[in-house]
């Protein structure tokens, strides 16, 4: 007995958790919560799906019997990085996007989503579970578009226009820009491209629905349309073309309507999720007009490449929008919106409004768009572009709770004006950086005149375009990490 105690204490203690058998007695991680109706867990299939977060990230689980919204004081508690919320296609509503936005500002009580969050569903619940079982990180080298993209910013791609028929361009490994002419219907092209080049990234334009994707938006074209959670192309002739596209990718629907709408099994965030190999995307669950939302994410996940996650450029889209909301229009910044996404509150054009040339459209556009784009998939799975040369570097330090957030530009003045101004509401975001874990108590000691905002989870530093231009920028805060 003396012999098995003295090699016991010799052991590491992940080892001697093995070797008596408790290694699967871990605490769970209070920084991924997965959250799910009580009907979708005491379904086997689904409860299969949590039960698979939960192995992956030793997650939270919280169960709510009616409506997500009670399960706020249980997030409270935790106060996730990461939530989950795990829903059946009959759940996944648009109304329930809308709940899960307002949910999640409410962790606390500055305006700002206050954590990453993910609806994961499917077409079915075996899709759901694919979805849940996957683990490789994502590195994008090839990107696919249906509109105009800044293909300097991507190792690789190709984009179609919706605008003008038969033109596309084309970037090789190392190469340069290349414009070319083509079909004028490219649905065989771009269901082709999906199949055999397979693209890590699918960014998509203009006429949408739930049930189709139309190709072109100033001329015509074929669509995507899906059938039993498959999707297929459908060419002016009618032609079909079946879509087989199982590499993992995300989707970014840019500027189409409904796209994110699930309205039932047929819609085509399902087909997507199901049939091209989609883990995670974004998409407007109403027709969209102001694109503020939508187009962000070009912003932060094209322009920007390898800074973000796919999830962290959606959150930091997210953090932008309401801080445009608060600066310009601080008495919306909570209001509601009725069934029709229109809003009693009275619109007052503050001087800060005036002077930045907003209108009451804009505050219009920016309470339309707040709470109406899906974010679908795991919120801790990670995929980004492919690390490039960017517009300005950015960096976050930490020494003895002194943090300092430095900006360099390295375009001189076009610095952080949009690289590709295609698209709606591009352009003007503020810089954003996501801290590794929660702070508290911070003070500023440096910086102040550049307005940042810092909360628990973020600094945010206000665009410098327009001012006078500097060699770089500098924000020095004490904090403290938060219990």
């Amino acid at each position: 007995m003396k012999v098995i105690s003295d090699l016991l204490r010799r052991l590491p203690l992940a080892a001697l958790l093995m070797t008596c058998g408790l290694a699967c007695a871990a605490a769970p991680n209070p920084d991924y919560a997965i959250v799910v109706s009580r009907a979708t867990q005491a379904d086997p299939e689904w409860r299969r799906v949590v039960e698979v977060l939960s192995e992956k990230h030793r997650g939270v689980v919280i169960v709510y019997d009616a409506a997500v919204e009670e399960a706020l004081p249980k997030l409270r508690k935790v106060f996730p990085r990461y939530a989950c919320f795990v829903a059946t296609p009959a759940e996944a509503s648009g109304e329930f996007v809308a709940q899960v936005h307002r949910l999640t500002r409410q962790l606390d009580d500055d305006p700002y989503p206050d954590c990453f969050w993910g609806i994961l569903t499917g077409y079915n619940a075996a899709n759901a579970l694919r979805l849940a079982q996957h683990q490789e990180p994502l590195t994008i080298g090839k990107v696919l578009a249906g509109t105009e993209i800044p293909l300097d910013m991507c190792e690789q791609g190709r984009w179609y226009s919706e605008q003008e028929a038969g033109r596309w361009a084309r970037k090789q490994p190392g190469g340069k820009i290349e414009n070319l002419t083509g079909p004028a219907d490219t649905t065989e092209v771009m269901a082709d491209a999906l199949t055999k080049y397979q693209p890590g990234l699918f960014v998509t334009s203009g006429h949408a629905t739930e049930r189709d994707w139309q190709m072109g938006y100033g001329y015509p074209n074929g669509e995507f349309r899906c059938e039993d959670g498959l999707l297929y192309g459908l060419d002016t002739q009618e032609k079909r073309f079946p879509i087989r596209s199982p590499n993992p990718k995300v989707y970014l629907p840019a500027g189409n309507c409904l796209m994110g709408h699930i309205d039932g099994t047929d819609a085509m965030a399902l087909a997507f999720l199901n049939s091209a190999g989609v883990h995670q995307m974004v998409g407007y669950t109403v027709p969209s007009w102001y694109g503020y939302a939508g187009w962000g994410g070009v912003d932060y996940f094209l322009e920007q490449p390898g800074r973000y996650t796919f999830a962290e450029a959606f959150l930091a889209n997210q953090i932008a929008l309401i801080n445009r909301l608060q600066t310009y229009f601080p008495d919306l910044v909570a209001a509601k919106l009725d069934a029709e996404g229109k809003t009693r509150s009275r619109i007052r054009l503050t001087k800060a409004a005036r002077e930045a040339g907003l209108t009451a459209d804009d505050a219009r556009g920016l309470l339309y768009d707040r709470d109406v784009l899906a974010f679908y998939g795991d919120p801790a799975w990670a995929a980004r572009m492919a690390d490039r040369p960017k517009a300005w570097d950015q960096s976050l330090t930490e020494t003895n709770g002194l943090w300092t957030l430095e900006v360099t530009p390295k375009r001189g003045e076009h610095t952080f004006e949009p690289i590709s101004e295609n698209g709606s509401q591009r352009g003007g975001r503020p810089i954003v950086e996501f801290f590794p874990r929660r702070l508290e108590a911070v003070q500023v000691i440096k910086g102040a005149e550049l307005e940042p905002v810092i909360t628990d989870r973020f600094i945010l530093m206000p665009n410098p375009h327009g001012g006078e231009l500097t060699n770089n920028y500098r924000i020095v805060f004490r904090a403290k990490a938060s219990p």
